[in-house]
């Protein structure tokens, strides 16, 4: 057997999202759910033991309280590397109901986590996508072994079971006025009214995704 970079995605109501504030004026966004599906066959045709998943769960939750952040991004790229400038949020905390794996994550003021708070607020459903390294037994079984989880990501909702849109990010930097905003976002994180421009302008361009 040999490692494998393992991404697994659940939808808005498959990770059973919700979305919760601080609270400190809601200056604080949050969203928790399932990150991680075990002793169930996914469509990817793996199978994560629950105790793969606690063991995971555990080491992740030991790098928090040592002081490592677990950084996410938007959308999941095709590596286990954080790219620093797509990175909308952060894990706080993990913990297991039963054979799955929960999660916590507070969405960054980063110009793409401003992106994720933005559709929140908006309505737009958003499901995770988990990323790992484990050995997947040969033959029929899938079974996942020596799982390690690196980080959790924000994606799409799915339309149909396995079928993603083309990823938000590359939507709105294609549509018109896209990268203009995401130069505003860098530029005005200190400007309230800035930002509620910049909202504005968000919500229009999501307008035009639908």
């Amino acid at each position: 057997m040999m490692m494998n970079y393992l991404r697994e995605n659940l939808s808005f109501d498959q990770a059973k999202v919700v979305v919760e504030s601080d609270g400190e004026n809601g200056k604080n966004l949050y969203m928790k759910g399932i990150f991680i599906q075990g002793d169930k066959r996914n469509q990817n045709q793996r199978v994560y033991p629950g105790r793969e998943i606690a063991r995971a769960v555990k080491t992740l939750n030991d790098q928090i309280a040592g002081g490592y952040s677990v950084l996410g991004e938007v959308d999941h790229p095709d590596d286990l590397r954080i790219n620093l400038d797509r990175v909308s949020h952060m894990i706080t905390e993990m913990w297991m109901d039963g054979a799955d794996g929960y999660g916590k994550l507070k969405i960054l003021p980063t110009p793409m986590g401003q992106l994720v708070k933005t559709m929140l607020e908006a309505g737009v459903k958003l499901g995770v996508s988990s990323r790992g390294s484990g050995n997947v037994s040969d033959g029929s079984s899938g079974e996942v072994s020596d799982f390690e989880i690196i980080t959790v990501d924000v994606v799409a909702q799915p339309s149909a079971p396995g079928a993603y849109p083309t990823p938000i990010y590359e939507h709105l930097m294609n549509n018109r006025g896209g990268y203009r905003t995401l130069r505003i976002a860098q530029e005005v994180k200190g400007d309230p009214k800035a930002q509620k421009h910049l909202k504005e302008s968000l919500l229009g361009i999501i307008g035009k995704l639908r």
